[in-house]
């Protein structure tokens, strides 16, 4: 952004500051930008899946989890806007060349890989939207090959033609991000109007319920949730109840950490500060800057995030999934034809935890034992349009739901191809923005690829080891933005929070590292790849702790020669 547009927008600040909190909200949010692109590209297809999962497995007592998860990945991203802010340089060549470099490189390959990795089921999310959602019966076979890579195409040019609009001008920014704006805007609307529409439905969740479930509640990680008692208690073999109830509760777990992660990706901190670079914002802009990311980060995906888990848990929490169990005249739950037969991927994944449970525990399967392990079957986004179309009629659902997931996979896809553009930059040093920007963001064309990269085995194998190494590198870029808070090499003596600030600041940050790093341990340690489970996550971690540590010896014999 030029230094006309940068003025200006620190006059529209410094005149907003006493001209009444109508004025000044109106000037903050015409001001916004960086915080809703972030807003943007964590509304995805991640937290689509996070929040029906947690939904499901937990109920409205999980609500807490992507609120705190977003709270300390906000609190990074406000230590990473200073920083860039009171420096006015990329962190990129900041961590280079004053922390580790091997960090460095790691944050800007594990951004790129993030990036081509998961615009995949961005694309595979936004076709669902159209081919299920919005224009149902439109196409003759949606799954054949053909159709799935015409509409694609079609979602690519869209994007591309989006994603274009950002560029060096002011202009181009401005009409970028009040696009964003409204997409954000539609996401978090679409799935407010879902959760109020279901909350009038007899749905059993009271307000209070809903309120008490943004409070910590740890004992999902130990034990099963109250929704599964009854179902447990009608186990009369303890040992099979046990194991079901070690099931559930693992369960549980993954899906708290894969929530907590699809709040803040390792693509989310390489976004932030050259979003604020190409506004041109300065040191002046700090305050603002940690508003922008509460009113427009913060706010809109608690919001979205939120109504999606009410949704998921009045439809599936405590329920044996519908294509497995269903009611007959007398309101029993009886197996359907359909699981009896064992035909289909979700029919093979239920009989197949009733066969582990066998290899485990030699015993004959119970009914009871049945309608437990159909409680914990996952749901996608299609069973929760047909539930919602079954519950509210199909029109309501249908168009609603298919906007509002529509929404997600465009505008997220757009973030990942700027941010890509962004890492060509930084990595060879070229201008933001121009041409080369621009050739960049091309990296991430790999969604078009979705119908061939994101199914079976493959889509395992791409997730696996993606959300490995982003894993293991995001609480890293946490311990990165931490030292620099705390370097005067880097910000300077007048710079340096100090006091009460640096105190609030490093416990916050401190927080923040500890809890991701922890789960991200454990994530990268349980993950296994090929048949024989090779344990690639344990190997990834200490393959690059020795690499940062050998960084870390090659920056102190600079620092001390210098």
């Amino acid at each position: 952004m030029d230094k006309t547009s940068r003025e200006r927008d620190e006059q529209l600040l410094i005149d907003s500051e006493g001209a009444g909190f109508g004025a000044k909200m109106g000037a903050y949010f015409k001001l916004s930008g960086p915080g809703v692109l972030q807003s943007a590209i964590t509304l995805g297809g991640g937290s689509l899946a996070g929040a029906l999962f947690l939904g499901v497995i937990g109920g409205v007592d999980l609500l807490w989890v992507q609120l705190f998860a977003m709270i300390m990945g906000a609190v990074m991203l406000g230590a990473i806007s200073y920083v860039t802010l009171t420096t006015g340089q990329s962190p990129f060549k900041l961590i280079k060349e004053h922390v580790n470099p091997v960090l460095a490189w790691g944050w800007i390959l594990a951004t790129l890989m993030a990036n081509m990795v998961w615009v995949l089921p961005q694309y595979s999310l936004a076709y669902g939207a159209i081919t299920e959602n919005l224009l149902p019966g439109v196409f003759a076979d949606p799954d054949e090959m053909s159709t799935r890579f015409m509409v694609s195409a079609a979602i690519w040019i869209v994007v591309t033609g989006i994603t274009l609009l950002y560029g060096k001008s002011g202009k181009g920014i401005k009409i970028y991000e009040t696009a964003l704006k409204v997409a954000v805007a539609g996401i978090v609307i679409c799935f407010v109007a879902v959760a109020i529409k279901l909350l009038t439905v007899s749905s059993g969740i009271s307000f209070g319920q809903i309120f008490a479930g943004f409070v910590p509640k740890l004992s999902h990680l130990s034990e099963p949730g109250d929704a599964y008692q009854a179902a447990l208690a009608a186990i009369q073999n303890a040992e099979v109840r046990d194991y079901w109830a070690a099931e559930i509760v693992k369960q549980q777990r993954m899906n708290m950490v894969g929530a907590a992660s699809a709040a803040v990706g390792i693509n989310m901190t390489f976004l932030l500060p050259f979003s604020l670079l190409n506004k041109g914002w300065n040191k002046n802009f700090r305050s603002f800057a940690l508003f922008d990311l509460g009113g427009s980060l913060v706010l809109p995906f608690v919001l979205a995030t939120s109504c999606i888990v009410i949704a998921a848990s009045v439809m599936f929490h405590g329920q044996p999934h519908e294509d497995i169990f269903e009611k007959d005249a007398t309101g029993a739950y009886v197996l359907t034809q359909e699981a009896i037969a064992v035909e289909g991927g979700l029919q093979v994944q239920y009989q197949g935890s009733l066969t582990k449970r066998n290899e485990a525990i030699p015993a004959a399967i119970s009914a009871e034992e049945q309608l437990v392990a159909a409680m914990v079957l996952k749901r996608d986004n299609r069973q929760f349009a047909v539930s919602l179309s079954e519950l509210m009629g199909a029109g309501f659902a249908q168009i609603v739901f298919g906007l509002g997931v529509l929404a997600m996979g465009l505008s997220t896809s757009s973030l990942l191809m700027l941010i890509s553009g962004y890492v060509v930059c930084e990595a060879f040093g070229f201008e933001h923005g121009g041409k080369q920007h621009k050739w960049g963001t091309l990296l991430a064309s790999t969604g078009l690829l979705w119908p061939i990269l994101w199914k079976g085995e493959s889509k395992a194998y791409l997730a696996v080891m993606t959300s490995t190494i982003g894993y293991i590198l995001l609480p890293i870029a946490f311990l990165t933005f931490f030292l620099l808070m705390n370097s005067k090499r880097v910000l300077g003596e007048d710079d340096m929070p100090k006091g009460g600030k640096r105190v609030m600041w490093n416990v916050l940050m401190g927080v923040s590292f500890l809890v991701t790093g922890a789960a991200a341990a454990w994530t990268a340690t349980t993950k296994t790849i090929g048949d024989d489970k090779f344990p690639i996550g344990t190997y990834g971690l200490i393959t690059f702790v020795v690499l940062v540590i050998i960084g870390q010896l090659m920056m102190m014999k600079k620092h001390k020669s210098e």
